[in-house]
């Protein structure tokens, strides 16, 4: 498995991605690490590309108008070598299109070409994902990036000291994770009671992601109530968003993943038809599609 890793930088920090996953592999500013490193002992992963779908879809397997597929969680763009297209000092793109061993898990030609600027202590992560078939394709796309928690620099603070913070007040409460990784959307716990954050519990977990809908303006800032501390990330045209960390509510993973997601695992009510997921995208023969978001250190 190649392992070649494509540097970017901008004033004073410092960016790397994968080659194999198109993966970002660290986030740097002023020489310290916010990106997750990887741990096999809590995650061994750090920000994998979600591609054609986020989460999972029933038993691993879907239906669609192009034939049946046969996927594991978030997909199959993590799991070959992209091939780099263009780099310079700040910016790298790396494509992947549609092989043999990806049409039959996933039956449509494809072209996903991913895209990591830095722009000093922002880095925006964009999909490009275009149709290069004769039918129309369904897909979804999404991020992973986990950081640490507590924050590089914040010697003394603990996980509770953390918390997400919202740009207003507001209410939401959650759907809960079914059998086999689906999301029972009709059963809902409250999460968010009018109010601008929510603090970091390791209860949070017990049931697995968290996910949220409709965030306000589309940016949720991770940040410390003791220091200040903190990163943003700015997710407009994304209208999902997982929280997860390993180990549920006993868990001690030092890290937070934090993803903007354009689609979500199956419902319970869903159907098997990858047409008719919820968040889907369908994209026209030679349509080129493109999301993004940024992640800020503050």
């Amino acid at each position: 498995m190649a392992e070649d890793i494509i540097r970017i930088s901008s004033g004073n920090a410092t960016a790397a991605v994968k080659t194999f996953g198109a993966q970002l592999t660290s986030l740097c500013v002023n020489g310290a690490e916010y990106l997750w490193q990887g741990d096999d002992r809590w995650w061994g992963g750090q920000a994998p590309v979600l591609f054609p779908i986020v989460g999972c879809v029933r038993d691993g397997h879907a239906t669609s108008g192009a034939g049946p597929c046969t996927m594991r969680r978030h997909g199959v763009a993590r799991d070959y070598q992209h091939e780099v297209v263009e780099t310079t000092a700040d910016h790298v793109t790396l494509r992947l299109d549609a092989n043999d061993e990806t049409l039959a898990a996933y039956p449509y030609p494809f072209r996903l070409e991913m895209t990591y600027a830095l722009d000093g202590a922002t880095l925006t992560q964009s999909f490009a994902v275009t149709n290069t078939g004769t039918a129309p394709i369904p897909f979804c796309v999404g991020g992973h990036p986990a950081f640490f928690v507590p924050l590089p620099g914040t010697d003394g603070e603990r996980w509770e000291d953390y918390e997400l913070a919202f740009e207003e007040p507001w209410s939401y409460d959650t759907p809960v994770m079914a059998p086999g990784e689906l999301w029972d959307w009709n059963t809902r716990v409250s999460l968010i009671d009018d109010t601008d954050v929510l603090p970091l519990t390791r209860e949070l977990f017990a049931h697995d992601t968290v996910v949220l809908e409709g965030v306000p303006q589309s940016r949720v800032t991770l940040r410390s109530r003791k220091s200040g501390a903190g990163i943003r990330v700015d997710f407009a045209g994304m209208d999902y968003l997982g929280i997860w960390s390993a180990g549920g509510a006993k868990g001690d993973a030092p890290f937070l993943a934090i993803e903007p997601w354009t689609g979500t695992a199956t419902r319970t009510d869903e159907d098997d038809a990858l047409e008719h997921k919820q968040g889907v995208i369908i994209a026209k023969p030679g349509e080129r599609v493109v999301r993004s978001f940024s992640i800020t250190v503050l």
